[in-house]
């Protein structure tokens, strides 16, 4: 075992948002990121953060990360949502990837959360194997349903009368 898992620092931020990019450019998206340092920094740290995140050093460097928040099921109760889960490329196999979700995963029952939930690519067999081999679920007949920024406002000028 060459890796160590722990909270986030600040001063680690800025490797997390070298793995944020990192999965950007994965996922077929790389100007997709709008998320700044500073903006991570304002949102994770203080008195009240909107995110939790763990990273995982391999042999020294920072090479994972896990960024994931409460929420709350109408059906379950308390759960976490895993925003984010990434390994960089040269760190995969080393048994990091496992780590985070693990560490992830007692977190979240030591909460008495009643699930955790993610989303996963539909092309990305390695993930999906990765998390199916661990007893996860992928959902496949749901559909991941967003707004962004843009939408929002256009929704609300022609539904909110805003």
């Amino acid at each position: 075992m060459n890796y160590t898992i722990r909270p986030a620092r600040e001063a680690d931020m800025a490797d997390v948002l070298r793995l944020i990019h990192e999965l950007a450019v994965f996922e077929k998206e790389p100007e997709a990121v709008e998320v700044t340092l500073e903006q991570l920094l304002a949102d994770g740290f203080g008195e009240s953060p909107k995110y939790s995140c763990l990273v995982g050093s391999h042999n020294g460097v920072i090479a994972g990360m896990a960024l994931f928040y409460p929420r709350y099921s109408t059906w379950k109760g308390p759960v976490i949502h895993l925003e984010d889960l990434i390994v960089t490329e040269s760190a995969r196999g080393t048994g990091l990837g496992s780590a985070l979700l693990t560490e992830v995963i007692r977190h979240a029952a030591g909460l008495g959360a009643k699930r955790v939930s993610w989303e996963v690519l539909d092309w990305n067999d390695p993930a999906i194997a990765f998390y199916e081999g661990r007893g996860a679920h992928v959902m496949r007949e749901w559909n991941v349903v967003h707004l962004d920024k843009k939408g929002i406002a256009a929704y609300l000028k022609d539904y909110a009368g805003i």
